[in-house]
Parts: structure tokens; C-alpha cells; sequence
């Protein structure tokens, strides 16, 4: 007849397949922690980074100022595509002049715009022009009262970029300026959701840029 197996032998099993598991958890934890812990550290490393970028700083101090009580409806920021917006208004139709309240509205952020290329030597301002698809029936060429001469939509938008460089140059010196670049895009990239027609196409983007 053959010996039962001893029940201390079973206990023994058992107790020893328990603490592999309890080891095997503990491991576990200890990895998660770890992971836990730099995951953490490498969230800290782009918080501090981003506290640090001059984008962000940017931005942030534009957000600031456009939210306050009677600051300028003719502006807009966008701080996902990091773009100030000169809206519609900024100049009249077939105008490459900016109003009397667009030009100070310009004026208001010079000091924001000036810090962002001081801060950097890789950073740039792209100043980009756009209209509506309204055609130019004839060339305009009353510089005067236009503050241009254009024969399409694109020379107007164009037109319209560099008055606004000229607004938000203030006193930035020559090698600061060289990083303030214009484009004409007319109307072939009117605002999402607008018809080309619609007037809220003419504006311009100011758009913050690291190299």
C-alpha cells in the first residue's frame, strides 16, 4: 500500500507557490513605481521646458493682455497655432492703410513682439496677408490714399503684411527686423467655414516661430 503524501509536504507547496506570488507582485509594483517616478520626471522636464520657451512666454503674455476689460476686439490669438489674428476692420476694402485703431491696437503688443526675438536668436515673426476673393476690377495706383499699388489680390495682401511689419516694428534694430518676414497669400486661404467672399477673410496673421 503506498504512503499518502505527507500534508506538510502540501502546506510547504503551497506557502512556497504563494510567495513567488507575492514576490512576483512586488516586482510588479516596483517596476510601476519606476515607471510612475520617470514619467513624472520627464513631465516635469517639458513643464519647465515649456516655462522656457519663448513661444510659450509669448503667447501666454498675449492671452493675458487680449483678456482684459477693453482690450482690442480687432485682434485674436490662437495659441494652438501660436497666430495673432488682425482681424477684419484692421483695414478698409481695396486698403492697404490700418485705421487709426488698428495701428495703436498694433502698437499695444510691440513690446510682447520685440521681448519674443530678443529672447532668441531662433526666433522669427512670419507676417502673413490674406483678402477675400472679391477680384480688383482695375489697378489701383493712388499710393496715397491706398498706401499701395496693386493690380491683384495678392500684391494687396501683400501690401497689407507690410503694413503691419511696419506697425510692429518699433524700435527693434536691424538685426532683429530681418527676422520679421512678409507674405501675400490673397485669397487662397480664406478662414475655415467662410465663404471666400466673406469679408472676415481680410486680415492678417502674425504667426511666432522657432528656427
Amino acid at each position: 500500500m503506498k504512503d499518502k503524501p505527507s500534508e506538510w509536504i502540501a502546506i510547504s507547496d503551497l506557502m512556497a507557490g504563494v510567495m513567488a506570488v507575492v514576490m512576483l507582485l512586488l516586482v510588479v509594483s516596483v517596476l510601476q513605481k519606476s515607471m510612475s517616478e520617470r514619467h513624472y520626471q520627464e513631465e516635469l522636464a517639458k513643464t519647465k521646458g515649456s516655462m522656457n520657451d519663448p513661444i510659450v512666454k509669448v503667447t501666454q503674455a498675449l492671452s493675458e493682455m487680449l483678456s482684459k476689460p477693453g482690450a482690442t476686439e480687432l485682434m485674436a490669438l490662437d495659441q494652438k497655432t501660436n497666430r495673432l489674428t488682425l482681424r477684419d476692420g484692421v483695414f478698409t476694402r481695396g486698403s492697404a492703410c490700418l485705421t487709426s485703431e488698428a495701428r495703436a491696437a498694433v502698437e499695444a503688443v510691440q513690446g510682447q513682439l520685440a521681448q519674443f526675438l530678443r529672447s532668441s536668436p531662433k526666433a522669427r515673426i512670419l507676417v502673413e496677408g490674406y483678402t477675400d476673393n472679391l477680384p480688383v476690377k482695375q489697378p489701383v495706383t493712388d499710393y496715397q490714399r491706398f498706401c499701395t499699388v496693386y493690380d491683384d489680390n495678392f500684391t494687396l495682401s501683400a501690401a497689407r503684411a507690410r503694413e503691419a511689419r511696419r506697425a510692429l516694428v518699433g524700435t527693434l534694430d536691424d538685426q532683429a527686423l530681418k527676422r520679421i518676414v512678409v507674405a501675400g497669400y490673397g485669397e487662397s486661404r480664406p478662414l475655415e467655414g467662410l465663404h471666400p467672399s466673406d469679408s472676415k477673410n481680410r486680415r492678417v496673421e502674425v504667426q511666432f516661430v522657432m528656427d
